[in-house]
């Protein structure tokens, strides 16, 4: 341990072992380095590794390296974050490549266009660290690579990195997460760092620094593009297409050093090229480890199929995009299980070997990543990934749409739309289509998002099962369905024939649609995100509406349930053309009313109308609170639907004057400890004096178990285990058996008490219940995202109702991988339920259906649990 020790106390002294560079130099690599380049301690006052440099510290590094070498850099804003934080990258090559930087960049579109280059491209290689801000060691590597490429004076493999390529550094993708960490780090520490694992300085508190402001993970965010430091990184890639990109992570401190090639499962929609250039990478970087001594492991973890994460969606675009990951000291030091210690200088030295290694790679063989990303590119235009075209209709959840052809079109995806009717393959489409044709260079990314299923390896499942049949775990890491068309609840239908349309670009308008004539009222139909938007808007602006429970049918047109009608007699004429207004802004739709007679249904002076009114949202937060989940619930109310959210922290639950609130949400987690008998209390009583509890996926079993139950459900074992067989009245002593063979022994040993296994993430289809509010613009039905262990039974008739029930057996699945036997126990269960108590209704989300935010079909559910319950209760 001593020796490890001395050796991490070495690096943070800019000292490598087996190296001897100069004292006033800071690069981990040995040679002469050009005193005209400032260093980290001349710059922010510590050396690299002696202190975790803080994002305002690391910007300030930045830009005084492109102060000593502008003829070789330059530093580019590319998005802010939610709290106002900039976000930097900084360009570097030689100074002829500089000076025709424009031209190069030019010539890389001509080349991602699938054209023919002029000659001018040169290869881009894209270096992304700390997109989770707790992973600290990735941006001081960082800049240590900055330094080394800008002051090495003779180095050949520098010169000709920047000779011979383009480097882009992307030093801090999540600067809030970062920001939160070194801040908590700062106020933990000692006179001296703490290697011991339990020390505060090691244990962060919620949320923890990993996430962003609104505690999304940025790396499952590529192509929902939900966050403002997605958006962009996203755009400022296109701009530069690379074909190179790595995301430098870290992971636990026990472990060594991962980098590519990936383990199974590959995506079906990478390409024989690019999986030798894994390979050759991969050498590259093992080859400089081996000269360092320094551990490492590949191909056991971190998949490339899931294309959320940046690895598999710049791979989909033509990249060779990698994970790297670091075992952490999450801190400046940290004590090993195996008696070493692992030093954040450790994690930057061996951050930083990575990105030269891999940028070596690049250079030494640029005409072959040129050649391939061309190749893929084209051969992808001329149609090799397919010559199909997938058409989206814009008359189901209009809004939804037209946000997703968007965000696919802000990813470089061409998407055609046609306004009015139109017939395409067969099939009318009244209200206009989007197009997406296949035969586009990013063609193998819109086949892995708009395609309905992307099969898993057989082998690989194979294996998976075979796995499961001798109790081991299985090796998915993340969801395996992601269908972008059904988690939009929107329908995408793939054609053969030719599709036309006019381009759509992402920043442009969704156009309102205003129908029908009249000044009684306008109503706005619930059908979509931007219906619900609307909604909620207008009631912050004091519009009074009214939303029915049941269809109505008026001026020759039908209204769904859920319809809010905002009559002109309740409001001002300032008021009405403040909607109408709002509704331009959105996008959204409205119908002018010229009575309030109905042809069918209920009119608006109907019991089954009720008067909305803007409730007011607490969110538990804090311990015992996923923050994934309480960060997307508030998202997508705030800024999607547009409903303000107070977060309370769980252990204030017991003692907080819920009275001031109308919902209160309790995201995914287990927060039973946290709330102790008072918090149950107070939320029970809440729920007594007309308050609406929204639970959402584990946290339901701290309202569904006790002798009073505020949810009557219970969890499901697996299927075929019976919990009671767990206890017994015999004393020590057992029923006497005889085992005869494999199958009776793996049946002994399964434990009797066992949840059903773990579904790593499946889209399915769910029904709703045809006369309850909740389910209102579902009566087609929805997708739905499931993942983990959790089952409930039905809520019977005499406490509540199942609002929406996953689907039978035959039809469950919409799309991805499920073990059979979940299939078969999760059919006809509940996933959406109620149960009133007192004044009150407690709601229950069996799964969290703003997870990742980007399930927009789901949105109305939400706003019916959140923004319509309380005023139905009332």
């Amino acid at each position: 341990m001593m020796r490890d020790t001395i050796r991490g106390w070495c690096l943070m002294l800019l000292v490598m072992c087996g190296f001897a560079a100069p004292a006033a130099a800071q690069s981990y690599a040995e040679g002469q380095f050009d005193p005209a380049i400032p260093t980290l301690i001349a710059t922010v006052g510590h050396a690299p590794g002696a202190r975790i440099t803080s994002p305002a510290q690391a910007y300030a590094y930045l830009k005084a390296l492109v102060a000593a070498a502008p003829d070789r850099t330059q530093l580019v804003q590319y998005a802010t974050s939610w709290e106002g934080r900039p976000l930097y990258y900084l360009v570097l090559s030689a100074p002829a490549n500089m000076a025709k930087l424009e031209a190069i960049r030019a010539d890389m579109a001509n080349i991602a266009a699938g054209r023919a280059g002029n000659g001018t491209a040169l290869p881009v290689t894209w270096l992304a660290y700390g997109v989770h801000g707790n992973e600290i060691s990735s941006t001081d590597a960082a800049l240590m690579t900055a330094y080394h490429l800008l002051a090495a004076k003779d180095d050949p493999k520098a010169a000709k990195i920047m000779g011979s390529t383009i480097v882009v550094i992307d030093p801090m993708q999540n600067p809030d997460g970062r920001a939160r960490f070194v801040n908590n780090f700062l106020a933990s520490t000692g006179i001296a760092p703490d290697a011991d694992r339990q020390a505060a300085e090691h244990d962060e508190p919620w949320p923890s620094g990993r996430v962003n402001h609104y505690m999304f993970d940025l790396n499952r965010d590529w192509f929902t593009l939900s966050q403002p430091e997605t958006r962009g990184k996203v755009a400022a890639i296109r701009e530069w297409n690379p074909v190179v990109v790595v995301d430098l992570h870290e992971m636990g401190g026990d472990e060594t050093y991962f980098f590519s090639p990936a383990a199974q499962p590959f995506s079906p929609n990478l390409t024989p090229a690019q999986i030798r250039a894994y390979e050759l990478i991969g050498r590259y970087n093992a080859a400089a480890f081996d000269a360092r001594g320094e551990p490492y492991f590949t191909r056991e973890v971190y998949d490339l199929f899931y294309p959320g994460y940046g690895d598999t969606w710049n791979a989909h675009q033509g990249a060779i995009g990698s994970t790297y990951e670091q075992g952490s000291a999450r801190g400046l030091v940290f004590a090993r299980r195996d008696g070493t210690e692992l030093t954040y200088a450790d994690g930057i030295a061996n951050h930083f070997s990575a990105s030269l290694a891999t940028a070596s790679a690049v250079a030494d063989n640029a005409q072959r990543f040129l050649s391939d990303f061309a190749a893929y590119r084209a051969g992808n235009a001329s149609g090799a990934a397919g010559r199909g075209t997938y058409v989206i209709d814009l008359g189901k959840r209009r809004w939804n749409a037209e946000r997703l052809g968007r965000r696919l079109a802000a990813q470089g995806i061409t998407v055609l739309r046609r306004d009015g009717s139109a017939s395409v393959c067969g099939k009318s489409y009244p209200a206009g289509y989007l197009a997406v044709p296949q035969a586009q260079p990013a063609a193998r990314l819109i086949r892995s998002l708009l395609d309905r299923d992307t099969p898993l390896p057989p082998d690989f499942l194979a294996e998976q099962e075979r796995r499961r049949s001798v109790d081991l775990p299985h090796e998915l890491y993340d969801v395996t369905a992601w269908a972008v068309g059904p988690m939009a609840g929107v329908d995408v239908a793939l054609c053969n024939g030719v599709v036309g349309g006019d381009a759509l670009a992402p920043d442009a308008p969704i156009a309102p649609k205003a129908e029908g004539s009249g000044t009684f009222a306008i109503a706005v139909p619930w059908t979509d995100s931007g219906q619900a938007r609307l909604v909620t808007l207008a009631l912050r602006e004091g519009i009074d509406g009214r939303v029915t429970d049941k269809a109505f049918a008026a001026g020759g047109r039908q209204f769904p349930r859920g319809t809010v009608v905002f009559p002109a007699g309740s409001n001002t004429p300032e008021m009405m053309v403040r909607l109408t207004e709002l509704a331009q802004d959105i996008g959204a739709q409205t119908v002018f009313l010229e009575s309030g007679w109905v042809d069918s249904g209920p009119n608006l002076g109907s019991e089954h109308f009720v008067r909305l009114t803007l409730p007011r949202v607490a969110v538990a937060w804090d311990d015992g609170i996923s923050q994934l989940s309480a960060g997307a619930l508030r998202y997508v109310l705030e800024q999607r639907i547009g409903l303000p959210v107070t977060p309370i922290r769980t252990a204030r639950l017991a003692r907080a004057d819920l009275s001031d609130y109308d919902v209160v949400l309790v995201p995914e987690g287990d927060p039973s400890a946290q709330l102790g008998e008072g918090g149950q209390r107070a939320l029970r009583s809440f729920v007594q004096r007309g308050g609406v509890l929204v639970a959402v996926g584990d946290s339901l079993e701290t309202f569904s178990s006790g002798d009073n139950p505020l949810l009557a459900v219970k969890r499901e074992a697996a299927l075929g285990r019976d919990p009671g067989e767990a206890g017994g009245d015999k004393g020590d002593l057992a029923e006497a058996v005889a085992i005869t063979s494999d199958a009776e022994y793996r049946e002994a040993i399964k434990d009797p008490a066992a949840l059903p296994d773990t579904l790593p993430g499946a889209l399915l289809n769910v029904v709703g219940e045809p006369d309850h509010f909740l389910s209102a613009g579902y009566d087609e039905g929805a997708v739905v995202l499931a993942t983990g262990t959790q089952i409930f039974t039905p809520l019977g008739r005499d406490k509540g109702v199942n609002a929406v029930r996953f689907a039978a057996p035959g039809n469950l699945i919409a799309s991805g991988y499920v073990w059979d036997e979940n299939r078969r126990q999760m059919a006809y269960k509940p996933y959406l339920m109620a149960q009133p108590t007192g004044r009150g209704l407690v709601i229950g989300f069996a799964h969290d259906p703003s997870t990742r935010g980007f399930l927009e079909g789901l949105d109305l559910m939400i706003a019916n649990a959140v923004l319509v319950a309380p005023s139905r209760v009332r």
